[in-house]
Order: structure tokens, then sequence, then C-alpha cells
């Protein structure tokens, strides 16, 4: 377990020091706009292109995978979206819990986390699942965000918009850019790769110091909610954050040994890392396309806050048990 300690303890330190500054005064709210502007535009893009490009064209392409994961985030969307309509609470909202418990921080968090502590061979697994919840798992949720008030020709309407959306996203792209690399042999010239790899490099540490400033953000804005009389209920995130950290890993992991069992031919160290995307904590740009679309922005981002800081534990937990 200390083993496991010493890999993950990093990672989830910058997120604290971005938190802390951000928190302190020392990172601007203004500056955090910026910080995720150049991860989500250069930095992870590129570490994103180099893990595909140096990626197997056949891991990028596991249908098996694909099949198992997806089935899994369904059925989290759904049992999440039954729980959290039983009471008042509307479409909008039930919605974008559903996204927060399904969608891990596989894209800033995940890829270089697991590839420290598995390797370069479990790039391939977590793109996947990237893919995944960016496309399909996003555009499903918006499209049921929006049943409260539009019904179903203006969830079609809002599905499409976000695939629109996804579409000038510039990490599916980078995937794809990698993947046709990988496929054709085909490598950038010499210095635009070593300015690749240059971004690439610091696409980790100010990702995860992002998440941190984005999460204190989301705090010290729900604070001024608070304030203002606008309370969150402990058991209107609280349960979300369990089924995100404890119910989705288990599900992912119960299907793909139900398919191994079945007689698909699923890897089972592409299982681990499935299983190892699911326990993440939830993505923290869930936080902002709740606030796009007028949901419950801070019970949202409480979501996301204590499902980071659990993880910690649950996350090296998982590791320790799978490893």
């Amino acid at each position: 377990m200390l083993h496991i300690l010493q890999v993950t303890f990093p990672f989830f330190a910058l997120v604290l020091l971005g938190f802390v500054a951000t928190r302190r005064g020392l990172l601007p709210l203004a500056a955090i706009s910026g910080l995720n502007a150049f991860v989500l535009f250069f930095a992870l893009p590129c570490m994103l292109y180099r893990f595909g490009a140096h990626t197997p064209l056949a891991q990028l392409l596991d249908l098996r995978l694909a099949a198992v994961y997806l089935l899994a985030s369904l059925l989290i969307v759904g049992f999440t979206v039954a729980l959290t309509r039983r009471g008042s609470m509307g479409w909008n909202d039930a919605a974008f819990g559903a996204l927060v418990a399904a969608f891990p921080n596989s894209g800033f968090m995940g890829v270089p986390l697991l590839v420290a502590l598995l390797g370069a061979q479990a790039a391939g697994p977590v793109i996947v699942t990237l893919v995944l919840d960016l496309v399909l798992a996003s555009s499903l949720c918006i499209a049921l965000s929006r049943l409260d008030s539009t019904g179903l020709q203006g969830a079609e309407v809002a599905a499409l918009k976000a695939l629109r959306g996804v579409a000038s996203n510039p990490m599916p792209w980078s995937i794809l850019l990698g993947a046709l690399s990988s496929g054709t042999g085909w490598q950038l010239p010499a210095p635009l790769m070593q300015t690749v790899d240059l971004l690439a490099d610091a696409a980790s540490p100010v990702a995860l110091f992002t998440i941190g400033a984005v999460l204190a953000r989301s705090q010290m804005e729900s604070l001024e909610g608070l304030a203002r009389g606008q309370a969150v209920a402990v058991r209107d995130w609280a349960g979300v954050v369990a089924i995100k950290l404890v119910l989705h890993p288990l599900l992912v992991g119960a299907l793909g040994w139900a398919a191994i069992q079945a007689g698909l031919a699923l890897d089972p160290f592409t299982l681990t890392v499935a299983v190892l995307v699911a326990a993440l904590p939830s993505a923290s740009n869930v936080s902002l396309l709740a606030e796009r679309f007028g949901a419950d922005n801070g019970r949202i981002a409480r979501i996301i806050l204590w499902s980071t800081a659990i993880a910690f534990f649950s996350f090296s937990a998982a590791v320790s048990w799978l490893t």
C-alpha cells in the first residue's frame, strides 16, 4: 500500500496545492480560466496525441472494453436519475447529477495517474473510456437535462448541440490524430514532435493544479450561495459521491467479469484499468456544463470536491486490491 501512496500522493498533492493557492488568494480567480484554456486546448491534447500515437491501434479500437464500459455508464446514469427523481428534483439537476456520477476525471487525472501506476500500456484503455464519456455519456445527460422544459424534441436538439460541442473539443480530435499516427506509422517532423512533447509534459502538473483551483472556486461560490440562504442538503450530494466512488467501479468490474465468463475475450489487464478509471473522482468539467445549462452547480461542485478528497483513500485502496 505504501508504494501505491508514493505514486498517488503527488497527484492529489498538486490538486491540494491548486485548492490552497486559490483559497488563499495566491492564484487570482480570473487566472483559472486561462489555466483551463492552456490545459484544454494545448497541453492535454498534446499528451493524448502522444499516448495515442504510441499505443497499438487495436487497443484504441477495443470494442469489447467499449461495450462493457458503455453499459456500465448507461446503468449508472439510469440508476442515478431514478434515485434522484424520486423527490422534487427536476430533470436538469437529476441529469447532471447522473453525469457527475458516471464521468470520472480520466482526462485531467486518469491518463497520467494510471500510466504512472501501471505503465504506458494503460493509456489505451483509459483513452477508450474517455472518448465514450466525452461523446456519449455527456450528450445523453445533456439531452435528459432538457426534458423538464422542452420534452423529447428539445432533448434531441440538446443532444445534437452537445455533439457539436464535442466536435469543438480538441481532446477527441487529438485522440483521433494519435490513432491515425499509430495506425499508419506516420510521425510528426522532429521539431514539431519536440514541441508536442514539451506541452505534453506540462499537461499533468498544470491540469492537476487547475483541478484544485476549480474546486476552490466552486467551493467559494457555494459558500457565497450559503450566505444567501441557498444551502445544499447533504442527502442531495452524498449518495452521488458513493455511486461514483463505490458503485461505478464495482459495476464495471462485475460486468467485465460476467463478459469474460460468457466467453468475451476481454483482457484482464484492460478490465483492471477500466475499473480503476471508474474509481477516479468525478470530472471537474461537469461543473462548467452544469453552470452553462442552469443546473444546481453548488450541488455538483460538492460532489466533485468530496469525490476528489475521498478518492485519495478509496482509489489507492482500489489499486492495492486490484494490482
